[in-house]
């Protein structure tokens, strides 16, 4: 994978143990037989995700394999409860899947901006010894220990959060597109799997309004069996509402392509055929007007096709405009 794309890390979480409850008796010098006032044991600290909108990989933990929260401290004299250890908290992009390493149970998502989740909770602390005196036990003089805190093994995955997942094999012109129509700088060259980092950009439209569109690492046929880099791609695009599907214009079968493209994306997750869908034939500033018509023919039937090209930047905003239709349907 490319070094600055991670959606996927699994670290150590460790929680605080809670501190110990304080047995101590009150002494002072007019009562010699002061009661129990030992105070509660501070909580561990928790390990803790938070949702933030401006991150879109998980790079930033994978140099940070452990993450160890802090210990709570005991309670003292005078009902004094000891301190709440330190919690670590984490930002992560939105779209975080945290699951359990050992069992692979997903335990949540994280969706929005400024969301918190306690991956561990942090033990409790111990209660004191004042919490213990009862009638017949006056002078209690003992507390209760902080609880120990969790270990446990996490697994973070990303899911790309975009409007609009691009679907094509390599140098279909995934990359040159995004890089005319949003402020992406993705790496362009001439051979398969240049994207090897998903790239997002930011498609501005009219009235200040924009979309999201996601330029994903390239879809080979065997994908879904981990071929190439058909997963990491593949669970990419299981957030997108639209796929556009971008075929070269000089493709000798653009059906059967469409075809295996279709293919590839049922076996791995048969609802990425519910999403709406338009077909782009890319590179058209290669061919002439009659060619054109020719292959409109050969296209797919039941998809909106659009003829693009992204160097002669023809066509851009018909599907711009296509793409803002599909999306606002989607949302009413």
């Amino acid at each position: 994978m490319g070094s600055n794309f991670i959606d996927y890390v699994k670290i150590c979480c460790r929680s605080g143990k809670g501190g110990a409850g304080s047995a101590h008796l009150m002494r002072a010098k007019y009562i010699p037989k002061g009661g129990p006032d030992g105070g509660d044991g501070g909580r561990g600290g928790h390990i803790i995700l938070k949702g933030n909108k401006q991150m879109w990989t998980l790079l930033h933990l994978k140099y940070k394999r452990h993450l160890i929260a802090g210990h709570g401290t005991s309670g003292s004299r005078a009902h004094r409860t000891g301190a709440t250890g330190k919690d670590v908290v984490i930002d992560v992009p939105l779209g975080t899947v945290i699951k359990d390493a050992t069992t692979g149970t997903i335990e949540h998502e994280i969706t929005f901006d400024g969301e918190t989740y306690i991956v561990l909770e942090g033990g409790r602390g111990g209660l004191g010894n004042m919490h213990f005196k009862s009638p017949t036990n006056q002078t209690p003089r003992y507390a209760q220990p902080g609880e120990p805190g969790k270990e446990a093994w996490k697994i973070l995955e990303l899911k790309v959060l975009a409007d609009v997942g691009l679907v094509g094999f390599p140098n279909a012109g995934k990359s040159t597109l995004l890089s005319v129509v949003s402020a992406a700088k993705p790496k362009i060259a001439d051979y398969p799997f240049t994207t090897l980092t998903p790239n997002l950009g930011i498609v501005s439209y009219r009235d200040y309004q924009s979309f999201v569109m996601a330029d994903i690492p390239g879809i080979i046929e065997g994908a879904h069996q981990g071929k190439g880099l058909g997963l990491r791609f593949l669970r990419h695009i299981e957030r997108n509402a639209i796929l556009l599907f971008l075929i070269p214009v000089d493709s000798p079968h653009i059906k059967s392509t469409y075809k295996i493209l279709l293919n590839e994306l049922a076996m791995h997750n048969k609802e990425l055929l519910d999403k709406d869908r338009i077909l782009a034939i890319t590179k058209t500033d290669l061919t002439d007007a009659n060619t054109l018509k020719k292959i409109r023919a050969k296209c797919p039937e039941n998809v909106p096709v659009v003829f693009i090209s992204s160097v002669a930047q023809s066509g851009l905003s018909t599907l711009k405009d296509m793409i803002w239709k599909h999306l606002n349907n989607e949302a009413e």
